[in-house]
């Protein structure tokens, strides 16, 4: 007998996200048949905008909202409900769900639905970026560039990915870059940078293995160069960076400057190229449903 509460959910369904195109309305519908759950299915028009999501907030008045795609996807719930202290669930529909699997979330839809009526509410950090809300993982240089040349195939995953980092690998320019945190100030010749509000990409690759959603901070990762030997530290073994070739400090809040324009991009979204970017912990501002 289910002993929870009855809840109202939002459920916000980005049909265009990921490899697959299970039906999600039929998913949804079908496990909350025998539960006293009320369930609202909006499915995202184009263009995706926060005024979508806020005005299907304001009619129904949920109790949580549900983010049905990928990281994308999830940031923008995470804009539209920023400050409004209504808990976000995760249903993982995305090609890489990077965020999902940085709380714990697997792809498993009954058991992702169970977290989201079973689980417990995780205040959690976010990152503004140049006025764009950072949920996971944000970066200009190499990977940036990666992203750019990965939306345009029609190829999706992870080999998609490879395929794209291939082609830039002997394509993209070191950057020469200041970057000015909280109590110092260091210039870098580096392949990238990132601000990591998580511990990993989409890919599993482990970036920032200090890092935690919930501590006031985020990481500066410097990626010197693209070395083999730290890209087999990130995916597999998990040891401990060669200072060498790879740096973190970690911060509350930092301005980053380029000799020249660098690729951008937000959590999987490219976002042009730009000469610098300033960056700031939102502590705390979004309340997440995990396991």
């Amino acid at each position: 007998m289910y002993t929870n509460p009855p809840l109202k959910l939002l459920f916000i369904i980005n049909a265009t996200a990921g490899k697959t195109k299970p039906d999600w309305d039929q998913t949804i519908r079908q496990y909350f048949n025998n539960k006293p759950h009320t369930i609202i299915i909006h499915h995202l028009k184009a263009p995706f905008t926060r005024e979508q999501i806020q005005e299907q907030y304001k009619t129904h008045s949920p109790d949580s909202i549900i983010s049905v795609g990928g990281d994308g996807t999830l940031k923008l719930v995470a804009e539209s409900m920023l400050n409004s202290n209504v808990p976000v669930g995760v249903l993982p529909a995305g090609s890489a769900n990077g965020m999902a699997k940085e709380l714990g979330i697997g792809t498993n839809p009954e058991k992702a639905l169970d977290i989201i009526t079973q689980g417990n509410i995780k205040n959690i950090d976010l990152i503004r970026i140049n006025n764009e809300l950072c949920i996971h993982l944000s970066d200009i240089g190499f990977n940036a560039f990666v992203v750019k040349t990965f939306e345009t195939f029609n190829k999706r995953g992870m080999w998609g990915y490879i395929k794209a980092a291939f082609k830039v690998l002997f394509r993209h320019r070191h950057m020469e870059v200041t970057i000015a945190g909280e109590k110092q100030a260091v210039r870098r010749n580096a392949a990238m940078v990132v601000l990591a509000n998580a511990t990993k990409y989409g890919t599993g690759a482990v970036i920032n293995p200090n890092g935690k959603l919930d501590d006031g901070k985020f990481e500066i990762v410097v990626i010197k160069k693209i070395a083999f030997s730290e890209i087999i530290k990130m995916m597999i073994t998990h040891k401990e960076f060669d200072p060498a070739k790879t740096e973190l400090f970690t911060t509350s809040g930092v301005e980053v400057h380029s000799r020249h324009r660098v690729h951008f991009q937000v959590d999987g979204e490219y976002l042009g190229k730009i000469y610098s970017l300033q960056a700031e912990c939102l502590p705390g501002v979004l309340p997440v449903i995990v396991p």
